[in-house]
């Protein structure tokens, strides 16, 4: 079991799929950086993420769920920019579930669920 706090688990989740995500436009034929960063925010901003939540919250297991619940009641210390509280608390707990499958090296249920999304968004 991971002990990490869930802001400790959304801090490297939050990284990991933003590579992942990356390295999927890259592969994608995208190589300029403008539209790689353009492309990117469709998929990382916490609108999005909060989006995929909802999208996936059924296929999660219950240690699933309690990872992505110790990210989500996380005290969030400043005011989101470009999402509401709601969509920010919501993604915040998709990136401890990332950071969670990552920590504990369940490297084919990440991709998994990082594909599940991708397909989700690029629609």
């Amino acid at each position: 079991m991971i002990n990490e706090p869930g802001l400790t688990l959304a801090y490297i989740g939050d990284a990991v799929y933003e590579l992942k995500i990356r390295e999927y436009l890259i592969n994608e034929g995208i190589t300029s950086v403008n539209s790689l960063h353009q492309n990117a925010i469709n998929f990382t901003s916490a609108i999005s993420q909060s989006r995929v939540i909802d999208h996936i919250f059924d296929i999660l297991t219950e240690e699933e769920v309690e990872y992505y619940k110790r990210g989500r009641n996380a005290t969030i210390s400043h005011k989101p920019k470009s999402a509401t509280l709601k969509d920010y608390i919501k993604a915040t707990g998709f990136e401890s579930l990332i950071g969670y499958l990552y920590l504990n090296k369940n490297i084919e249920r990440l991709n998994e669920i990082i594909d599940i999304s991708i397909n989700f968004l690029k629609k």
